[in-house]
């Protein structure tokens, strides 16, 4: 329900969703802009044209664009955080003050529900939002990365690091070995995040399986952790379950099993193809060639498992970027991808500290700009061909994410 809405000279509206209560107040080419989960956590902020969104670990991104220039992004200090938080909730509670009052004149009477997001936003200060943050920290192992579309998911961690953890230009896992949960203990877990998200949990859309690489546990162990998710969530109403899967473990599973995986709410799975070109993934340390992503793929699809592919831009610099393109674009071609599907191109983010950066100095490696992974990224999309409906194809940007 939306209501406007004027508060002395400046335009008011209150948007009361289900899932969240979202207030706009001043024109809004200028608008303060705040979105609010309905257990009163600050979710999203738009202040003086930059955008800011908060995690349920406390951290906060700021985005600003200026006319011409590129995105400027950066992580707040807590500190930061904080002053954001409290400049947002004083905002609410000075609204709802005037609302209370009748100095703020509203078209239609804000709903029951719009009362009860209002007063829980006011009630989230910065002792709540510090209890909150240490709450998450007891119930959370630090959540490394998942995939854009699913950033508002519930994450459930039923593995901790990843199976594999050898890919030279990734540092999510690398202090954390891999470790599979007991059923007990993830029926635990899953619990302990329904308790703390609480009403928050409406704004939630999926469910995750974590962490790294959580499907490629064997069968008879994972069918247990996914039998407990269903105990404490209602999968289908949340959207079904996703998860990611290095293609090269894949194949340990069947189109059976993937069909029962199917039955219990599997939707799709993230498979970090980085390239087709055998080669540039032995440079990376995937430990695996570019066919078996193929045959995971081809098998998942045929038990009406979508999934999202991840194609890295700008690996193995100018040495490897003519064949990156050319065997990149085979082996999506051969995956048999479709509308249900996704294909992400995420730009390769190198720090100097990555064992990646000291193997690219070894090899003299010449590294491609950023216009140039943009272009590489045209290459392989022109190259793409698709027999039905194609897939959605997107940017993937690992320095904005934030769960």
């Amino acid at each position: 329900m939306i209501t406007l809405g004027h508060w002395d000279t400046r335009p008011v509206t209150i948007s009361v969703k289900p899932n969240c209560i979202t207030v706009s107040v001043d024109d809004p080419k200028e608008a303060d802009v705040f979105s609010y989960d309905l257990a009163g956590r600050l979710w999203t902020a738009f202040l003086d044209g930059t955008a800011y969104r908060r995690g349920l670990d406390g951290k906060m991104v700021a985005k600003r664009r200026l006319p011409g220039e590129a995105r400027e992004r950066r992580w707040l200090t807590r500190t930061e955080a904080l002053a954001i938080e409290d400049h947002a909730r004083q905002q609410m509670v000075d609204l709802y003050t005037a609302i209370q009052s009748g100095a703020a004149r509203l078209n239609t009477p804000l709903p029951a529900a719009g009362h009860a997001a209002f007063e829980r936003a006011i009630r989230f200060d910065a002792a709540r939002s510090q209890a909150d943050v240490e709450r998450y920290g007891q119930v959370y192992q630090p959540v490394g990365i998942l995939p854009p579309d699913q950033y508002m998911a519930v994450v459930l961690q039923a593995t901790e690091g990843c199976s594999f953890n050898t890919c030279n230009f990734c540092s999510f896992y690398k202090e954390r070995p891999f470790r599979i949960k007991r059923p007990d203990e993830f029926r635990a877990h899953a619990a302990a995040v329904r308790d703390f998200l609480g009403d928050g949990l409406s704004l939630r859309r999926t469910i995750f399986l974590g962490d790294a690489n959580a499907l490629v546990v064997p069968m008879p162990r994972l069918m247990p952790l996914v039998d407990a998710v269903h105990e404490v969530y209602d999968v289908p109403a949340l959207g079904g379950l996703y998860a990611f899967l290095d293609g090269f473990s894949g194949e340990k599973k069947t189109i059976s099993d993937y069909r029962a995986l199917a039955h219990k709410g599997l939707t799709r799975v993230y498979v970090g193809l980085e390239s087709g070109c055998d080669d540039l993934l032995a440079f990376l340390r995937k430990p695996g060639q570019a066919a078996d992503s193929v045959q995971a793929v081809r098998a998942m699809k045929a038990a009406g498992v979508a999934v999202g592919v991840i194609v890295l831009l700008g690996a193995g610099g100018q040495t490897y970027a003519a064949a990156h393109v050319r065997e990149t674009i085979r082996t999506v071609n051969d995956m048999g991808l479709d509308g249900d599907d996704i294909l992400y191109f995420s730009e390769l983010v190198v720090d100097d500290d990555l064992p990646y950066a000291r193997a690219a100095y070894e090899a003299g490696l010449t590294p491609l700009g950023a216009a140039e992974r943009i272009a590489q990224g045209e290459m392989i999309e022109d190259g793409l061909r698709f027999s039905g409906e194609p897939p959605q194809i997107s940017r993937y940007d690992i320095r904005e994410f934030i769960y």
